[in-house]
């Protein structure tokens, strides 16, 4: 069985025509989806995807409400300790007791202050074994809060950063699947190439050997010379040789290409010659912003801003200034019994303002301060500089992928002119109009138009699924590129 490729290109689809049971024939899209299924980078990139979600996850928590009970269950304790007698002298008693406690303890954070809520309720049992008493103490329920003054407020600048960098990491996802999507595509038309060559290096061999048996009866006759003779089985011998060649090849790009793309089994695999796509408009103001709204790194420039401004308002915080006010109210109570400790509770309430003031820091704060701040203006401009370098890279591909579409509609017409060339000459020799010197000259045409072609090829689908890469577009069915 053959496969036309293109007017001057028929790829068999195993060695001299002989088909085998065993074949797995691929396309280019079917490959691309085997290595985004199967392939190790893809199972990495899912790895990395579930690590930021949890990432996120863990960070959303941190502005929940937190519910944590503690306690010490038993206290127990029958064991000699120290007392400090009035007299100043030491002596040593006997202690057996229980001291166990349980404590229910609520928190809520507050982002826009950097401030925490909280709420407790304990109880304690203290049991002595000794005189055989029995003591409850405990706290009904108490409310606090607690306020860092004039300090950074890190969940404040996190609920700004954090989303940006859950968002960044989505897109990172789709464009490590669009990145398979770019390497498969090198190492299918490796393969494709090899097989190319495979059944250029076959066709060869079968065509000299039948010109070298047509030229043996011209000799015979004395229409050709014995140097033709010789060249014809010259080229018989380099024929065959490039047939080995050439069967090695295929059989490290097919080791190549089922490595990455995860492909199991032992079937030989066929690749099917890719077509262009004919109906792929493409300009570089549309790809621009598809990569503006899609591409990780538009979001990395919004976050890369806001993480120096949040520097250096952790600088300016963290100025040698410490201080924070705690204020709770509740309620507490002491009883012999377990129910009156809640019986008529007696009020309690604190404030406490800490603080500690640098006296002489020799301008420290002010340096983290100002080297904040220059971190922050060389972001700018570093920011801006890598701007223009992804629009420029964008436009560069865009011409580059419009320039392939060109080239391959010339290749795919020499490909044709060449083999069309290399049958009439194949013809005339056999006629004893044309020379052996001729004859090669237009084999080697033909083979290299060949070659061109799928090289063009090759060129033409790198270059498309770069532009999917970095617009994260897909330009056929002009939808955004998503990927659950």
């Amino acid at each position: 069985m053959v496969v036309k490729v293109s007017s001057g290109i028929m790829i068999s689809t195993c060695a001299f025509g002989k088909e085998q049971a065993d074949t797995l024939r691929l396309t280019l899209p079917e490959v691309v989806e085997k290595a985004k299924a199967n392939s190790i980078a893809a199972k990495q990139a899912t790895t990395v995807k579930e690590t930021k979600y949890w990432e996120w996850r863990t960070f959303k928590s941190n502005y929940q409400p937190q519910l944590a009970l503690s306690g010490i269950l038993p206290g127990y304790n029958k064991t000699y300790a120290q007392v400090l007698q009035p007299n100043g002298a030491v002596e040593f008693q006997p202690i057996h007791n229980d001291n166990s406690s349980l404590t229910l303890d609520f928190s809520q954070s507050l982002a826009a202050t950097g401030g925490t809520i909280y709420g407790t309720t304990q109880l304690q049992r203290f049991t002595d074994f000794d005189r055989n008493n029995v003591l409850y103490n405990g706290i009904p329920y108490g409310l606090g809060y607690i306020q860092p003054l004039l300090q950074f407020n890190s969940l404040k600048w996190n609920k700004k950063i954090e989303p940006l960098k859950y968002n960044e990491s989505l897109q990172v996802y789709i464009e490590s699947q669009e990145q398979i999507s770019v390497t498969v595509t090198g190492y299918f038309f490796d393969l494709l190439l090899a097989q190319v060559n495979l059944h250029i290096a076959e066709t060869n061999f079968i065509n000299t050997g039948k010109i070298l048996t047509i030229a043996n009866t011209k000799f015979e006759l004395g229409k050709v010379s014995k140097n033709e003779i010789l060249q014809l089985q010259l080229e018989q011998v380099n024929a065959q040789k490039a047939v080995g060649t050439a069967k090695r090849d295929v059989e490290i790009a097919t080791l190549n290409l089922r490595s990455y793309a995860g492909i199991e089994g032992d079937d030989r695999i066929v690749l099917t010659m890719p077509q262009a796509v004919k109906k792929v408009d493409v300009s570089a103001e549309k790809v621009l912003i598809e990569a503006f709204e899609n591409r990780s790194d538009a979001i990395a420039f919004v976050r890369r801003i806001a993480e120096a401004k949040r520097d250096v308002a952790k600088a300016k915080g963290e100025n040698g200034l410490v201080a924070s006010l705690k204020a709770n109210l509740g309620f507490s109570n002491a009883a012999g019994r377990l129910l009156d400790v809640y019986h008529s509770p007696k009020s309690q309430q604190s404030v406490q303002l800490q603080l500690s003031i640098p006296v002489l820091d020799w301008g420290r704060s002010k340096s983290r301060t100002k080297t904040a701040q220059a971190n922050e203006q060389f972001t700018v401009y570093e920011v801006e500089q890598d701007k223009q370098i992804f629009k420029q890279q964008i436009v560069t591909q865009v011409t580059l992928f419009n320039m392939m579409k060109e080239q391959l509609e010339l290749t795919a017409q020499a490909d044709r002119i060449a083999s069309e060339k290399y049958q009439i000459a194949s013809e005339r020799y056999v006629l004893g109009n044309l020379s052996i010197t001729d004859l090669s000259i237009a084999f080697q045409e033909s083979d290299r138009a060949k070659r061109d072609y799928v090289a063009s090829l090759r060129d033409f689908w790198g270059a498309y699924y770069q532009l999917r890469y970095l617009s994260l577009y897909d330009f056929e069915k002009n939808e955004k590129i998503t990927y659950k």
